[in-house]
């Protein structure tokens, strides 16, 4: 029986290409999405891919939709904490709101996913979760001490989570992405762009591929040995 696999934010981005490439492998893959239903009906009637709408950042959304994900197609096996969001601003511009939204997006929403399949994966002996961290949780970012915060809090939360896992065949691992093609990056001013992809030595940005297959590296059946890991993908832009 195929193995059932959740991606929060799952519909766009990196998560949509995540999302593609885990059901290629055979997974039964739900996407999840915060809030755009006309994506989200475009993405399943593209992929086949059912998506489910939550707030990552709510532990009693994320509580009833792991609920529903379990009656309708069986205990989540492999779980990918995509969801995130920017809200820039230096310390002087930044309120505690902005720090808030991303910290409870990007970091609690690890936690809550982890603890709600926790107890099935160790019950089962087998687990593969995935958090998405960032090149800037590593290096930091003007202008991003929230979200560099939050991202660097899920490569300290991976180790952590990874120790208590082992006993139990769940692995819990991190990827941190460089600077990828996707729609908030193409947003970038053209000459400031130019900046960034002169700093990463293979010369070009990442692509949603390259995140995905480091994705479905980590989450097979047979990665049962690395644990605990920060795979940097990033071209060389910061080594890590």
């Amino acid at each position: 029986m195929a193995r059932v696999a959740l991606v929060t934010g799952g519909q766009r981005g990196i998560g949509a290409t995540i999302s593609e490439r885990l059901k290629d492998q055979g997974r039964t893959v739900v996407a999840s999405y915060a809030g755009n239903e006309e994506a989200a009906r475009a993405f399943t009637e593209r992929t086949g891919i059912p998506c489910i709408r939550f707030d990552v950042g709510d532990f009693e959304q994320c509580k009833a939709a792991v609920a529903e994900i379990k009656e309708k197609y069986g205990p989540i096996e492999i779980l990918v904490n995509n969801a995130g969001i920017t809200r820039d601003g230096t310390m002087k511009r930044m309120d505690r709101k902005m720090w808030d939204d991303v910290i409870d997006t990007n970091l609690g929403s690890c936690f809550n996913l982890c603890k709600l399949v926790w107890e099935d994966m160790s019950a089962k002996k087998f687990g593969r979760i995935v958090n998405i961290g960032s090149i800037n949780g590593q290096a930091g970012q003007y202008g991003q001490v929230n979200y560099a915060a939050a991202k660097s809090g899920i490569h300290g939360f991976t180790k952590a989570l990874a120790q208590e896992g082992a006993r139990f065949n769940i692995t819990v691992n991190a990827i941190a992405p460089g600077y990828v093609d996707t729609e908030m990056v193409r947003a970038v001013p053209p000459d400031v762009l130019e900046k960034i992809i002169a700093r990463i030595p293979v010369g070009r940005l990442g692509r949603a591929d390259d995140i995905a297959r480091g994705v479905c590296f980590l989450t097979a059946d047979d990665a049962e040995f690395i644990t605990g890991s920060t795979m940097s993908i990033n071209g060389g832009q910061h080594m890590y």
